[in-house]
């Protein structure tokens, strides 16, 4: 037992939590391979993945609708009872961003048993469920296979009336653009796997990833609020290509009104090579739809992030009921606003 709880969670994978998505431009091969054919219709079916939503969604017929999404990853921490809580946190998430309330969650576990265990595997567990409590669901079952490489995450449940769904897609020029959580997990997790995160880089991350997103159920009661995702591991540069295009619009960019942890330490982070790869593949991904960017702009717009924030597009009429309900769970930052499409899709 002494020899597994030496090993470090984060040494089995290259990409860790959000960062071990699959690149953007190979995610489009991938669906392009799989014979997705876009006109096929299923009646209910209210949102499949045709605009990259954060949830598929299905008409229940009553007026209320079924969220429902997946969402698994690596160890983004060394620590089995934080990376559950983290894991949880993030796929909770993708529920909050379509202003759903998750109902019930359901497990999925690979783990290497012989190399590091139950027990470890159980407090995996245990983080999830706490985090599961947090937000009131159950996390009620599960599937759990035997494989070299751990990963963790869940698949959720949640319930919305119709009029309160909340899409990528619906921003409108004019509308003032929020995020609810800083940027810079990509480059502190990455400080963290490399041991050259110091404690407050730790507490600050931690804390950042475990946060809920529940904010997004009170925000898709407002009718004002036009389009809302959450920020994971295409970084907030992806996430709001993605928006963006989805909404036939362009957006400014107010780089200074990002918010970020510690500018300084994440320049001094990135000074030792503590950038994701995921920060690149991202940056190539988007980059032709973004007008150019600094060494720095680019290091905090395509940092991947696990359970980051949300991404609000909201009609300025509403600025005050937004603000009031944000200013509940932490900070307002508008960071932009939405304007008429032109030659890019991101104006910083």
């Amino acid at each position: 037992m002494s020899d597994i709880k030496n090993i470090a969670l984060t040494s089995f994978n290259p990409g860790s939590g959000c960062g071990c998505k699959i690149p953007p431009s190979k995610l489009k091969e991938v669906i392009g391979s799989s014979d997705y054919d876009p006109n096929q219709s299923f009646q209910k079916l209210i949102i499949g993945h045709d605009q990259n939503d954060d949830a598929a969604v299905m008409d229940l017929g009553d007026g209320q609708a079924l969220v429902h999404s997946t969402d698994f990853f690596t160890p983004i921490v060394d620590d089995p009872f934080e990376f559950g809580s983290i894991a949880a946190s993030n796929a909770i998430s993708d529920i909050y961003a379509m202003g759903a309330s998750p109902e019930m969650a359901l497990a999925i576990l690979g783990w290497p048993i012989d190399k590091l265990g139950p027990e470890m595997a159980g407090r995996v567990l245990a983080g999830a469920r706490d985090v599961c409590k947090r937000a009131g669901l159950p996390l009620a079952g599960g599937h759990s296979i035997d494989i070299p490489q751990p990963i963790f995450g869940l698949s959720v449940t949640g319930r919305v009336n119709i009029k309160n769904l909340k899409r990528n897609e619906g921003a409108k020029p004019g509308d003032l653009l929020y995020l609810t959580k800083p940027i810079g997990i990509g480059i502190v997790a990455t400080a963290m796997k490399k041991n050259i995160a110091n404690e407050d880089d730790i507490k600050w991350g931690l804390s950042i990833m475990k946060r809920l997103n529940n904010e997004g159920i009170q925000l898709g009661g407002i009718d004002g609020v036009h389009a809302m995702t959450d920020i994971t591991g295409f970084g907030l540069g992806g996430h709001l290509h993605e928006m963006m295009k989805a909404s036939n619009c362009s957006s400014e960019i107010d780089f200074n009104a990002i918010p970020t942890y510690d500018r300084d330490r994440l320049k001094n982070l990135y000074s030792q090579q503590c950038m994701p790869t995921g920060t690149t593949k991202n940056y190539l991904a988007y980059h032709e739809d973004i007008s150019k960017v600094s060494g720095e702009e680019l290091f905090i717009l395509f940092d991947p992030q696990t359970s980051g924030g949300l991404l609000v597009s909201a009609d300025p009429k509403c600025k005050s009921e937004i603000e009031n309900t944000l200013k509940k769970y932490g900070p307002i930052n508008c960071i932009g606003t939405v304007i008429e499409k032109n030659e890019k899709l991101i104006n910083l």
